[in-house]
């Protein structure tokens, strides 16, 4: 049976792409500070800080694309009609 969206929840989206941004972020964050231990230097405050930025500026920036890009996909939908997947029935 095939189907089609329509309709994508534009704030929903952003929490959802904000979430995974955020997922991305910690673990990067986290290497980005092992690897500048590991240099030989002290980690500065800028690094640590930089750390820290990274950790909110990439969900903060997940959030707007997730909700752009929602907004976008619900206006080419409106005139072309959305993506279409099939469904089948699982016992």
């Amino acid at each position: 049976m095939k189907r089609q969206i329509k309709h994508v929840g534009v704030a929903q989206c952003g929490k959802v792409m904000a979430g995974i941004y955020l997922i991305i972020a910690i673990p990067m964050a986290a290497f980005m500070l092992l690897v500048s231990g590991f240099s030989g230097q002290e980690t500065t405050p800028i690094g640590i800080g930089g750390a820290i930025f990274m950790v909110v500026i990439y969900p903060l920036l997940g959030f707007l694309s997730g909700v752009i890009g929602a907004w976008l996909y619900n206006l080419v939908a409106a005139r072309i009609g959305g993506f279409e997947y099939t469904t089948v029935d699982v016992s």
